[in-house]
């Protein structure tokens, strides 16, 4: 057994990392309660809290170093730089009045920590990354869709409202505002007094990009969501595929019938 055995066991231990999840926890709390006024004695115990939690996280990723091996791959997961990096920056002492700001938003971030602690949170999040590729092209269409609205909007609507319609761009913000569905009956029946069948026009609008664009982006993230659940059952080596099940139980179908055939 290697010495970096224990460190192993200890970091993959549920206990471990329902003790750290426990720990970002409190920092995210400590977070919030900064927002409120402390007494002296209540800011001076939420400093040294602070420089506790950071300790721990220091000691937790050192041990998931070396138990890391070889320890250069440690640092070929983007989680584990992430992870060093918000742990290293915290260092920086809130008092420094050229790094407080920057001190205190990298103890905000340190709740993400929880996305490389838990491997759902990891994997909901890499899915939404592989899918903006596919939701790129759904954005061009629907950028194409507004905008081609927003030139008719402001064309027939502009002398009813130019707060609302005046140029294609706040026309594509009250768009926004209709596909939100933000007040947007307002926006339809100022027009429907001039216009008595513009409501086909936010009708319309609402049916393709509210209610088509949204079912979209929801079928790439799932499909995506889907497709690396799958891709890590495969990486897992006890994982059987139902493909590879149907070609062993084929083979040995096969061999059955061969050896029936040669005993005849």
């Amino acid at each position: 057994m290697s010495w970096q055995s224990p460190f192993q066991a200890l970091v993959t231990n549920k206990f471990f990392e329902a003790f750290i999840i426990a720990i970002i926890i409190a920092s995210a709390l400590m977070i919030g309660v900064k927002t409120y006024r402390l007494p002296d004695w209540g800011y001076q115990s939420i400093v040294i809290l602070d420089w506790v939690i950071t300790i721990i996280f220091m000691i937790e990723i050192t041990m998931r170093f070396l138990g890391t091996n070889p320890h250069r791959s440690f640092f070929k997961s983007g989680w584990n730089i992430f992870d060093v990096l918000i742990v290293t920056i915290s260092l920086v002492p809130i008092d420094n009045a050229d790094m407080a700001l920057i001190a205190r938003l990298v103890r905000v971030f340190r709740v993400l920590r929880m996305v490389s602690i838990i491997p759902e949170l990891r994997m909901l999040l890499n899915s939404l990354i592989l899918a903006l590729p596919r939701l790129g092209y759904v954005t061009a269409l629907m950028f194409i869709i507004f905008y081609i609205y927003a030139a008719v909007g402001s064309l027939i609507f502009a002398e009813i409202n130019p707060v609302l319609w005046g140029d294609i761009a706040v026309a594509m913000l009250t768009l926004f505002r209709v596909m939100t569905f933000e007040d947007w009956t307002d926006v339809m029946y100022e027009t429907m007094e001039v216009y008595p069948f513009s409501w086909i026009f936010y009708i319309t609008f609402i049916f393709l990009t509210a209610f088509a664009f949204l079912n979209m982006v929801i079928g790439i993230v799932v499909n995506v969501l889907e497709e690396e659940h799958q891709r890590e059952l495969e990486a897992d080596p006890e994982h059987i595929s139902i493909k590879q099940l149907h070609q062993e139980i084929q083979a040995l179908k096969a061999l059955i019938q061969q050896q029936d055939r040669s005993g005849k």
